[in-house]
Parts: C-alpha cells; sequence; structure tokens
C-alpha cells in the first residue's frame, strides 16, 4: 500500500477541513449531554487567564464545574467577561460556588491573596490552573527590552508566583475540611515553542521554555509533598490570541491548511486542552509529576519531515 493510500494523504484539503469541522463540533458540544462527572468532586480550585471567550481558561472553568468542583476561584486581567462566565457556570452548575476576580497573574500580592483567601473560606486548596499569558508578533531586531521583559514577566513570573503561593497554601493539612495531608495539583500553561524552536517568536518562546522548565525544577523542589507541577503544551488552538490566524486564514479561503503539519492535520479548540488539564488536575494523574505534557495534535513528535515522505 503507498503512503498516501496509508495515511490518507490522498484526501483533498476541502474534505479533511470538512472532517475536521464536523470533529470539532462534536468536541465543542460534548459538554451539552454528558452526565456530571466527579473528577473534581469537593476540590478547590483557582484559574487565571479566564476572560477569553474561545479561550483555554474559560473551556477549563466549566469542564471543572462539570466535574464537581466545589469552588472555583476564576481570575482575569481584564474583567470584561467575567461576569458572564459565572453566570454561565452558576446556571448550568447550581451547586459550584464561583468567585471571579480582576487581577493580574503577575501580581504576587494578588496571587498571594487569592490562595490565601480560598484557604480561610474553604479550607483548603487543591489545584491552581496558571493559565494565563500572551502572545507576540515581533521579528528578533523588532523585539525591544521591554517587550521581551513584558512576556517573561506575564507568561513565566506569573507561573512562579502560581507555584509559590499554591504550593505554600497545598502544604497546610485541613482535617476539618477533608484534608488529612498536604498535597494539590500544578498546572502551567506553557507551548510547544517552549519545547524547540518554530512555534513562536522569540521572546513569547523563551518564556514558555522557562515554565517548562519551572515544572520540572519545582517537581523537586516539592518532593515528598504529594504536590504535583506540570505544564501543558498546546499546539496551534483556535482561542483569542490566536484568532488573527484563523481570520486571516479564513479571508484566503486557506482555512484547510491550517494545523497541517500535524500528523492529524487540524488544528484544536480550547475543549481539547481543558480536557488535557483535567487529567493533571485529578487523580487520574496521581503519578504524573514534573512533565511537560504537548496536547499538539503530534507537532513536537517529530523532527521537519518532505510532506509525503519518511525519510
Amino acid at each position: 500500500m503507498s503512503y498516501n493510500k496509508l495515511s490518507g494523504a490522498s484526501k483533498g484539503v476541502d474534505e479533511t477541513y470538512e472532517h475536521t469541522l464536523a470533529r470539532i463540533q462534536k468536541i465543542q458540544s460534548h459538554l451539552d449531554n454528558a452526565p456530571r462527572g466527579s473528577k473534581l468532586k469537593g476540590k478547590v480550585c483557582i484559574i487565571t487567564g479566564v476572560g477569553s471567550l474561545k479561550g483555554i481558561g474559560r473551556a477549563t472553568s466549566i469542564l471543572f464545574a462539570h466535574e464537581g468542583a466545589k469552588h472555583l476561584y476564576l481570575l482575569d486581567f481584564d474583567g470584561k467577561n467575567l461576569p458572564n462566565l459565572k453566570e454561565t457556570i452558576e446556571q448550568k452548575y447550581p451547586g459550584v460556588k464561583v468567585t471571579a476576580q480582576q487581577a493580574d497573574a503577575a501580581d504576587e500580592d494578588a496571587i498571594k491573596g487569592i490562595c490565601e483567601r480560598a484557604t480561610k473560606e474553604e479550607g483548603r486548596l487543591d489545584v491552581f490552573f496558571a493559565n494565563a499569558g500572551i502572545a507576540t508578533k515581533h521579528h528578533l531586531h523588532d523585539i525591544s527590552q521591554e517587550v521581551f521583559m513584558e512576556s517573561m514577566r506575564i507568561n513565566a513570573l506569573s507561573c512562579f508566583l502560581a507555584i509559590k503561593h499554591a504550593s505554600t497554601a497545598m502544604l497546610k493539612p485541613s482535617p476539618g475540611a477533608g484534608k488529612e495531608h498536604s498535597g494539590g495539583s500544578i498546572v502551567l500553561t506553557a507551548s510547544v515553542a517552549g519545547l524547540r524552536s518554530g512555534a513562536g517568536t522569540l521572546d513569547y518562546s523563551a518564556s514558555k521554555a522557562a515554565v517548562n522548565s519551572m515544572a520540572k525544577t519545582s517537581a523537586y523542589q516539592l518532593q515528598k509533598s504529594d504536590i504535583r507541577v506540570n505544564s501543558i503544551c498546546p499546539g496551534l488552538i483556535e482561542t483569542g490570541m490566536t484568532i488573527g490566524t484563523f481570520d486571516y486564514a479564513r479571508q484566503r479561503g486557506t482555512a484547510g491548511r491550517l494545523g497541517q503539519l500535524n500528523p492529524l492535520g487540524r488544528f484544536g479548540v480550547a475543549e481539547e486542552i481543558a480536557n488535557a488539564v483535567l487529567f493533571l488536575a485529578s487523580d487520574d494523574s496521581s503519578y504524573v509529576n514534573g512533565q511537560n505534557f504537548a496536547v499538539d495534535g503530534g507537532l513536537s513528535s517529530s523532527h521537519p519531515v518532505v510532506p509525503g515522505r519518511w525519510a
């Protein structure tokens, strides 16, 4: 059998794109008819970067509620969409408490404060998903010192602060709140751009590489505490951050080529990243620690290849 027949590469771009859209529609509507889960039953969770209507943070917040989280503390630098997210969750999942707060994820007082608030109000902190971040588009010689440091501040410093203060809260047992020992899960949003070059600008990639390093290093700093730290590394995902790329492709009529470089031959959506975050946040991943978890359709699994050839 030829390579093209074996891989399905002979499919036309339009046919593949139609299949992609149908697949994504099922993924995005999955929770509409799915029974409530219990993977996060009784868990107290903090999520940053929840403001985008098409974002990973919003999709994860809704999924955490679906899976039985007790109390969600939701933060974003831009407070415009926070009331909508809070209302959406409370209407669909009335048993879930939601606290929405406008705050900078790279502000130490804000992150320390939300961790202490969760501990004071609920007696425990179980999950911190440090998702806040920005992307840039500057070429090497156009990146100013200020732009570089702002990428590091928002993308990397925010994750450091999450690890520092979330782990402080997670180290404290609280028998009265049903937590007999220290423990918890910290999940950081990195990127495939932090694994190797070719997926982002220099400053963005450097900041995400720092996030991946912190996941590995902090896991050893917190050894024997039952606090796990992992990073999630999305590939090309349609979110508010990447919407410019998607809109441009659709205007040109080349949307069918989005994500063509990975083995699945398609882009991803926020709900697919949320599913991976849920795995890392829940006890399903109780033996997964210090890992950089790529969710990219297989993009980072290979060195560059000529399409249609193995060698």
